[in-house]
């Protein structure tokens, strides 16, 4: 299937261990994303932060992943996979204190700009070290399905842990709780992994232009998005971000030697791993950042109630991993994905239907299938996407992987905060509209009797019902964006027809069976 002599050849208990402290560095840079999320008011008020800067504390980290995403394969190669695992942990613990203990915006600022770039490298490295690790088999299918299953997980989990801290401690807390799963990973990873031979000489040569091109090409591209649903897709600022990040990515596409090997995705099993990451990058984290949106603006549920709503997900998944292991060892990849991505957005579509009163049970099926489906939707694309890649080519691979998830889940976000923003201001005039001339539509819409539906002259009655008239209006919207979720997931289906048959789709039993494929 591919060369073996790079692979580490471990005993088990060093292997697992390994492997579990590669899943703690993971897990904790997809958790410093959400866990923060519910608890960005309490540390406005905390630094006197202002809401406009706010939202930079989030951003900042989100820019230095997806940098440093991509160039988790070149520093692989160049350092070894213990050097830089342990790098990227200290570098993540030491920013996590930092961000404790700031003072004031700009040090929270870098200081979360450093956890986000030593996020980027820790994230990538785990989906290429279960094939540095781990032969093919059942060992491998496992270590694939748990890091998938964290990968999901941790956001998951992100408002639950975040909202439980604020509420029980302090804000601090939210990165303190970085310290001990850090030192003990560090320790773990120190002793279970081995060294091999640095290879600095990669380094000379290299096109440093390609990797600035990168960086202004990503950070572009997120800026643009984050500013795009407020101001709008085609106000000039935005435009102005958007057309750099074009030219600096095409441009980086042009170098002829560039330090990101784009050239793999001529690897038609890569490229199309890549475009299903990106779709379920998409509709996953768009699909975690609107349940809290709802369960706060209409329902106006607290952060640890909403991290109670939003674990059944996380619950369904641990559930079915294990099915999901063996599942993957006797049915074709490419028809496992399309499985997942049905159910996932039948999912969505069941939480369409939303009303202002809907609560935690109108969410409880929806999330149990989408759990359930979600673990199709990753595990298999990432077993075609890098399953029969050459293991120098692995970390390169996961790189591209995981960058495609971050993007299509900033634009996901993106583009759902455009839909909310757009669209409630207009289901609120229709509302206001039907309280005139269909009474029945509008106590429909705002769960009311239509005896309290006011008449249309009465303009204090109008005032009393304006918050019914915005929190309908809104569900109205969310349920708008439930819709455009699962039409974007339905759209991995012809993108896997279009993928046809590859190699790597094979079941895992079979693809054992014919190494040499």
């Amino acid at each position: 299937m591919v060369n073996d002599s790079e692979r580490l050849h471990l005993a088990a208990f060093p292997r697992w261990l390994g492997f579990a402290a590669l899943c703690t560095g993971m897990a904790m840079a997809i958790l410093d994303i959400q866990v923060v999320v519910t608890s960005l008011p309490v540390i406005e008020q905390a630094l006197n932060i202002g809401a406009d800067q706010m939202s930079w504390v989030q951003t900042s980290y989100l820019i230095a992943e997806v940098i440093a995403i991509p160039l988790t394969g070149l520093l692989t190669r160049v350092f070894g996979l213990k050097r830089l695992l342990l790098a990227a942990l200290l570098a993540f613990t030491l920013a996590s204190i930092a961000c404790a203990f700031s003072s004031n915006f700009i040090e929270l600022l870098v200081a979360r700009s450093i956890q986000g770039a030593a996020g980027g490298v820790l994230i990538p490295i785990v989906f290429s070290a279960i094939f540095f690790l781990f032969p093919p088999g059942i060992q491998q299918s496992v270590a694939t399905t748990l890091a998938a299953f964290l990968a999901v997980l941790a956001p998951t989990l992100g408002p639950l842990i975040g909202g439980w801290l604020t509420d029980h401690y302090s804000w601090h807390w939210l990165f303190l709780i970085n310290i001990p799963p850090g030192i003990l990973a560090m320790f773990a990873g120190l002793w279970a992994l081995p060294f091999v031979a640095k290879r600095m000489e990669l380094f000379k040569g290299l096109d440093w232009l390609s990797l600035v091109l990168l960086a202004v090409g990503l950070a572009a591209l997120l800026i643009g998005l984050k500013y795009a649903p407020k101001d709008g897709w085609l106000h000039p600022l935005v435009l102005f971000w958007f057309a750099l990040s074009l030219g600096s990515l095409f441009w980086l596409w042009r170098r002829p030697n560039p330090a990101i090997m784009f050239h793999l995705l001529e690897d038609r099993s890569l490229f199309f791993g890549c475009v299903l990451s990106f779709i379920i990058g998409f509709a996953l984290y768009a699909n975690i950042y609107v349940i809290p949106v709802f369960m706060s603006f209409v329902r106006g549920h607290t952060p640890l109630e909403i991290g109670i709503t939003t674990l059944v997900m996380g619950l369904s998944q641990l559930f079915f991993a294990p099915f999901a292991v063996q599942i993957d060892r006797w049915f074709n990849a490419r028809w496992l994905a399309a499985i997942g991505f049905t159910a996932f957005g039948i999912g969505l579509f069941m939480n369409a239907h939303l009303n202002v009163n809907s609560d935690y049970d109108a969410f409880f099926w929806p999330q149990v299938l989408r759990g359930i489906a979600s673990t199709m939707c990753v595990l298999p694309p990432i077993r075609m996407a890098m399953a029969l890649l050459p293991l120098d080519k692995v970390s390169e691979g996961s790189g591209l992987f995981n960058v495609s998830r971050n993007i299509g889940g900033a634009l996901g976000i993106a583009v759902v905060d455009t839909l909310i923003f757009s669209r409630t201001p207009i289901h609120a005039d229709q509302i206001l509209d039907w309280v005139k001339t269909a009474p029945d539509k509008a106590a429909a819409a705002m769960q009311i009797p239509v005896t309290d539906v006011p008449a249309p002259d009465d303009a204090m009655a109008f005032m009393g019902i304006s918050d019914l008239v915005q929190s309908a209006a809104l569900t109205f919207s969310i349920n708008e964006s439930w819709i455009l979720l699962g039409i974007v997931s339905l759209v991995a289906l012809p993108v896997i027809l279009w993928m046809g048959p590859v190699k790597s789709a094979l079941p895992v039993r079979k693809l054992n069976q014919n190494p040499e494929v």
